[in-house]
């Protein structure tokens, strides 16, 4: 026992000797495997030429290079094998401590020192100054390439051709630089080639040889070549890409039909081909891809058809995205083969913003693997299946914008694991009540909306108050539900919203009090729209820039002032009295948007409204107001809408207003401001709103106003404007409404203002151009969202003189007011050519002659008043002028004659005295004047002959020789023939 013990206390003193002695060895060879010098020397170099703020390269100091930040070496061998400077920054952003960690400046050309180097990565710095150097295609052992995001300008170097080693290359731009390549030879060259990533670089002088030289790529697994300029799918007689499983061509311009030899490529796993303009109908060889786990063909607008029903036998397929083209008819046989893939893989199907109708098919219940499903912005219709309560997986659902006039299945309510809910923009159905949210624990977001403002809604929230929802939302937008007339209590726990919006609710309640209580911190509030009464209390709480929407309800009090964090503010059309708050400017410096108009606001306006520096729309319009308007706009650069219209304003307009720049409408109607239009208002190059109508403005209209070309509106009516109207008016091409009536203007109407070209052509799309007072058919229409559609021109009640000029060329005009002037002369012919005029009131001037018979082709006249002039003749009574048989149309003109009016036309006169009688001495009548003028045609035809040749000798010797030359030339005839 003894000895054992001996023998093994020897053995561990021998194994002890050796570990150390190995230890010791390898210390030493640990100690030898150190950077080295020559290596270390050329680091040093490169980093002198780089600009380090943020202090990165900052370890690259002491004897072992090995340890510094970046640098890998080999273990054995001490050789620096891998650079790793990319930057954790994204270019052209700063990180939150505001520090900038790219590196910039040049590389060095002794990196060609380190001729060990397999790994380099200076991806996302800042080398803008500089192009990519050409001696990267040196460094012969690089495996591993990434330049990604750095910034380099310039060629790709051919040079890149001589790494054969290499195998990942990523010179993705991220959109921040103007890298290019005319010829992609040397990518062929790269034979052990696997990932290669050319993202945002510019290919289009390369042509179609990117085909060919990645087709050269035999170990090529991944191709990203999105938004690289390209525009040709060349033929391909031969495909060699075997190893490709990833390939990304989006974002490019091919204009053409998917080819042909992409379904060669068998081991494709993913496919991206969104945004090419590519065209036709989808193949339905895409079928034999079997390995397809991601196909994207979205944003291709001109690709349409049907979706092939066989694209539903990839089994294999994740995510599938067909949306933003024109594809149409229905998805039923399309989905019904997809739900007979026994281990479907499909988790994602985004059939969106096509033109796809019809019913939701049941078999959508049997993709049991979908978490997402986007089939918005369709033409689809009736309700969603009941069997969607099948899809336990279903994270995100989008069925919003379309058609669907059905209800909402109670089955929905078996989505536990639901987070997204967008059902808005359909006209739906029925009742909502708790059973359709039952399970949906995880859901944070709901959207429920129809987008007009229909007084009958079809949906109706039928909940108890004691209900609690098993959710906390974050996102709520419900318009156009109802959920009224009490304020829904079931909101009672939500009080993780950052959305709130009722809007369109029929609650006509006051908002309760655990409401306020919940301590929201809120991005968008929407309560607009409904009949809320009551006051609002300070206490609510925003995000930054977030939105408040109370408008159009019954809130009174005085001017809520919530957190500084406001951005938009629309109260309008309530009842909130009192002023303006004086600090408005100081407690809610973020806003963009104020509008607090129709209200019952009073007093004068704040001066700190002046240090809203970010404002850009301003509407204070329908309220009490009064004073003057404050100097302050110098401080509102971004003011591009002002509206102060009908309040008691006073004193002149503002010459601060003309700083406004980007002023687009200025709305000071109705008011009491007096003066003139201050000159500096041209400085507003870009209004096309100006309406200053209804106050005590005086003077002559400036001439300067013809150089506003921008102007779509100039309203000065009702003023103490006198004097000429300029002729510079004329060179507004843009103008379509002109109103300066109830002025003092005299003089006559210019000739050119028949060439106000913008009176002579259609809009084609809806535009926004403020709220103005128009006068029509006799009457006064507030117009706002329709107002682009009205062109008009108005100069009744001055004192102009002279004929009306010609307006053939406004053939988009359809008021057009001169009353109440002291014009003569015709009517012109050529107002019958104003097709689309509605409105004409040329009454109570001195106008002669009679009605234009071309009027009666105005076939959309149906206000016409022509009365209190010296017009005369006959009233037309076809076409249009049937429906204008109101008497007061054509009164004060006593020579116009004929129906409506008591006084009849001559002929009338005559053929109504032609026959009264009875029937007996109308025949009588009608015997006489048919011999009489048998009598008198006979007299005038014999003695107008007879007569003649009776009294000229000469006359009567012609005429008997003729006849007998006639005689004797048909004697001569007959006897020929006998």
């Amino acid at each position: 026992m003894g000895n054992n013990q001996c023998i093994q206390r020897i053995f561990l003193v021998l194994l002890s000797g050796f570990l150390f002695f190995n230890f010791i060895k390898l210390s030493s060879c640990q100690s030898i495997a150190r950077c080295v010098q020559k290596e270390k020397e050329a680091l040093l170099k490169i980093k002198e030429n780089l600009t380090d703020p943020s202090g990165r390269l900052s370890s690259w100091t002491g004897e072992d290079c090995c340890k510094w930040e970046g640098v890998v070496c080999d273990n054995s061998t001490g050789n620096v094998v891998q650079l790793k400077l990319r930057s954790p920054q994204i270019p052209d952003s700063f990180p939150d401590n505001g520090t900038n960690y790219q590196l910039e400046g040049e590389i060095n050309p002794s990196l060609l020192e380190l001729k060990h180097l397999n790994y380099l990565d200076l991806s996302l710095n800042n080398f803008r100054g500089s192009r990519i150097p050409n001696f990267l295609g040196s460094l012969e052992k690089l495996r591993y390439l990434n330049l990604s995001g750095a910034s380099f300008p310039g060629n790709i170097p051919p040079s890149f051709g001589n790494l054969s080693s290499l195998q990942i290359l990523d010179l993705n731009t991220f959109y921040y630089s103007s890298l290019e390549s005319d010829d992609l030879e040397w990518l062929s060259r790269l034979s052990s080639l696997q990932y290669l990533n050319l993202e945002g670089v510019d290919l289009s002088k390369a042509g179609s040889s990117w085909v060919q030289a990645t087709n050269m790529l035999p170990s090529l697994s991944e191709l990203h070549l999105p938004a690289c300029g390209l525009f040709e799918f060349p033929p391909l007689s031969v495909v060699n890409f075997s190893s490709l499983l990833v390939l990304d061509l989006s974002g490019n311009d091919f204009n053409s039909s998917i080819p042909k030899w992409l379904f060669n490529i068998s081991k494709l796993a993913h496919l991206d081909l969104r945004a090419n303009n590519l065209q036709g109908n989808i193949p339905d060889a895409f079928a034999n891809m079997t390995s397809l786990r991601e196909l994207d063909l979205s944003e291709n607008s001109l690709i349409g058809g049907k979706i092939p029903k066989d694209l539903g036998s990839l089994c294999n397929l994740r995510d599938l995205d067909l949306s933003g083209n024109d594809l149409d008819g229905e998805i039923t046989e399309f989905v019904d083969r997809l739900s007979k893939c026994t281990n479907s893989s499909l988790e994602s199907l985004d059939l969106g913003q096509n033109n796809l109708g019809g019913f939701l098919p049941n078999s959508l219940g049997r993709l049991e693997n979908l978490k997402i499903l986007q089939l918005w912005g369709n033409l689809f219709r009736g309700s969603i299946p009941e069997s969607i309560g099948n899809l336990s997986s279903l994270r995100e659902l989008y069925l919003h914008n379309n058609q669907m006039d059905g209800t909402i299945p109670e089955s929905l309510g078996k989505l536990s694991h639901l987070v997204v809910l967008d059902i808005s923009g359909n006209p739906w159905i029925g009742l909502v009540t708790e059973v359709h949210f039952s399970k949906l624990k995880n859901l944070k977001e709901l959207h429920i909306a129809k987008y007009s403002l229909a007084p009958r809604l079809t949906l109706v929230f039928n909940v108890s108050p004691e209900w609690v929802p098993p959710f906390k939302l974050r996102y709520m937008r419900l318009r156009s539900c109802q959920l009224g007339p009490k304020f829904p209590a079931w909101l009672r726990n939500q009080n993780e919203l950052h959305t709130f919006i009722l809007r369109n609710a029929q609650i006509s309640d006051t908002i309760p009090e655990w409401f306020w209580q919940l301590d929201l911190s809120l991005y968008e509030l929407d309560l607009g729209y409904n009949q809320i009464s009551g006051r609002v209390p300070n206490s609510l709480k925003f995000l930054p820039q977030s939105t408040v929407y109370l408008n159009w309800n019954l809130f009174s009090g005085p001017f809520p002032l919530w957190s500084s964090n406001v951005g938009a503010l629309y109260l309008s059309n309530n009842s909130f009295s009192g002023p303006i708050p004086s600090d408005i400017g100081d407690r809610m410096p973020m806003l963009t948007d104020m509008d607090i108009s129709h209200n019952h606001l009073n007093g004068t306006i704040p001066l700190s409204i002046g240090r809203l520096s970010s404002l850009t729309t301003l509407s204070i319009s329908n309220n009490n107001l009064t004073g003057h308007i404050p100097e302050f706009w110098n401080g509102l650069p971004f003011l591009y809408a002002v509206d102060m219209s009908n309040n008691s304003l006073s004193g002149m307009i503002p010459s601060s207003l003309g700083s406004l720049r980007f002023l687009r409408f200025l709305m000071l109607s109705n008011n009491r401001l007096s003066g003139e239009i201050p000159s500096t208002l041209q400085n507003c190059t870009t209004i096309r709103t100006l309406d200053l109508g209804d106050n005590k403005l005086s003077d002559n209209i400036p001439a300067w106003l013809g150089k506003s070309t921008s102007l779509w509106i100039l309203r000065l009516r009702s003023n103490f404007f006198y004097g000429d109207i300029p002729s510079q008016l004329c060179s507004l091409s843009s103008l379509h409404m002109l109103d300066l009536a109830h002025n003092k203007l005299s003089r006559s109407i210019p000739s050119c203002i028949g060439n106000l070209t913008g009176m002579a052509s259609d809009m084609d799309s809806e535009r926004y151009e403020g709220n103005v007072l128009v006068t029509t058919k006799g009457t006064e229409y507030w117009y706002q969202s329709t107002l682009y559609l009205v062109n008009s021109i108005d100069l009744g009640c001055n004192c102009l003189s002279g004929e009306i000029p010609d307006l053939t060329n406004l053939s988009r005009l359809v008021i057009l007011n001169l009353s109440m002037n002291h014009l003569t002369g015709k009517i012109p012919d050529s107002i019958g050519s104003l097709g689309r005029l509605e409105t004409l009131d040329l009454s109570k001037n001195q106008l002669s002659g009679a009605i234009p018979p071309s009027l009666t082709f105005s076939t959309f006249l149906a206000h016409l008043n022509l009365s209190h002039n010296n017009l005369s003749g006959e009233i037309p009574s076809n076409n249009q002028f049937q429906s204008l048989n109101d008497p007061s149309i054509y009164e004060g003109n006593p020579a116009l004659c004929g129906s409506p009016l008591p006084n009849k036309c001559n002929k009338d006169k005559e053929t109504s005295d032609f026959t009264e009688g009875d029937d007996e001495d109308g025949d009588d009548f009608d015997k006489l004047l048919f011999y009489s003028s048998i009598a008198v045609g006979f007299i005038v035809g014999f003695w107008g002959v007879c007569g003649t040749l009776a009294m000229k000798k000469s006359w009567r010797l012609s005429y008997f020789g003729f006849v007998d030359k006639i005689k004797n030339r048909l004697m001569l005839l007959v006897f020929q023939r006998e």
